[in-house]
C-alpha cells in the first residue's frame, strides 16, 4: 500500500461511474483524447479520453482482452492508432525526446539470457549513464541481489521478469509503464514491489500498472477500468468501493460492469 496520506475522493454519482478525469491534484503526466484503435474490422479501443496524473500510481484494470496492452502500447508510441491524440510528458507519444524519460516493461521480458543479471542491468543502465552502483541498487529493490552473477537464462520465470523490471528502473524514468509486473510472483515479493512502486511515485515518478487482479487496485491512487475496449470509469479505489457499495473491489467492479451492461440494454431497446 502507498504510505502517503489518502486523497479525499469526491462522492460518486449513482449508477455507473462516468469516465471523467480523476480529480487528483497536480498536472497530467499523460493526456488521452478520443483514442481509437482498430484492427481490421475489430475495434480494440473505442474513443478513450482520460488524464493520468503525474507522480501517482494509476492502475489499468480489466479482464483479459479488454485492451489494456494496446492502450499501454499507444502511450509509449509503439501502437498504430486509428484516431485521437496521446500526449506523454508534454510531448506526442513516441516522441524521440521521451526515450530517456519513459520506461516500458512488457509481459515478455526484454533480457539477454546469456548475460548475467548484473550485466543485463548495467547494459541497459549504460544507455542512461547509470553505472554499477545504480545497477546494484535496483537489483536490491527488486529482490535480486543474491542473483547478480547468475546467468539470466538460468532463472525462474518470476526472477526473469524481475530482471526486466530492474532494466527499466535503472534509467530512473519519469514515466514507467508496467504490463502485469506481478504475474507469477509470490505474495511477499508482490507486496515488496508495490512498496517500491509507492516509493517511486512519492519521488515523482508516474506509474501506469496493468493488472487483471482487482485486489491490486487498492495499491493505486487512481484507476482506469476497461472492458471490451471501452473505458468504463476513471476513479479512485474508494470511489469504486462507494459506487459498488462494497469493500470488495472485485465485486464492486463486477457491479459496475453489470450496471453498464444494463444501460446498454436499455439504450438498445
Amino acid at each position: 500500500m502507498s504510505h502517503r496520506a489518502a486523497l479525499p475522493a469526491p462522492e460518486p454519482p449513482a449508477g455507473p461511474v462516468p469516465a471523467d478525469p480523476s480529480g487528483l491534484p497536480g498536472p497530467a503526466g499523460v493526456s488521452v483524447e478520443g483514442l481509437r484503435v482498430h484492427r481490421g474490422k475489430s475495434t480494440v479501443l473505442a474513443n478513450i479520453t482520460c488524464n493520468i496524473p503525474e507522480g501517482r500510481i494509476t492502475g489499468l484494470l480489466g479482464p483479459s482482452g479488454s485492451g489494456k496492452t494496446t492502450f499501454m502500447r499507444a502511450l509509449v508510441g509503439v501502437q498504430k492508432i486509428t484516431a485521437g491524440t496521446v500526449t506523454v510528458l508534454g510531448r506526442p507519444a513516441g516522441d524521440p525526446a521521451n526515450r530517456h524519460d519513459v520506461g516500458y516493461v512488457t509481459q515478455a521480458a526484454s533480457v539477454y539470457r546469456d548475460l548475467s543479471v548484473l550485466d543485463n542491468v548495467r547494459y541497459f543502465g549504460s544507455v542512461h549513464g547509470a553505472g554499477r552502483e545504480e545497477a546494484l541498487a535496483v537489483l536490491n529493490a527488486v529482490g535480486l541481489s543474491d542473483f547478480a552473477k547468475r546467468r539470466a537464462g538460468d532463472l525462474s520465470g518470476g526472477q526473469f521478469s524481475r530482471v526486466s523490471l530492474a532494466c527499466a528502473l535503472v534509467g530512473k524514468p519519469r514515466l514507467l509503464v508496467l504490463d502485469e509486473p506481478t504475474v507469477g510472483l509470490d505474495p511477499v515479493l508482490r507486496a515488496e514491489l508495490w512498496t517500491q512502486f509507492a516509493a517511486m511515485a512519492a519521488e515523482g515518478t508516474t506509474l501506469i500498472i496493468s493488472s487483471h487482479v482487482m485486489e491490486e487496485a487498492g495499491h493505486c491512487d487512481t484507476l482506469l477500468l476497461l472492458r471490451e475496449g471501452m473505458l468504463l470509469a476513471q476513479l479512485t479505489p474508494e470511489q469504486l468501493r462507494q459506487g459498488g457499495e462494497t469493500d470488495d473491489l472485485e465485486l464492486a467492479f463486477l457491479r459496475l460492469i453489470q450496471a453498464a451492461a444494463e444501460d446498454e440494454r436499455k439504450a438498445a431497446s
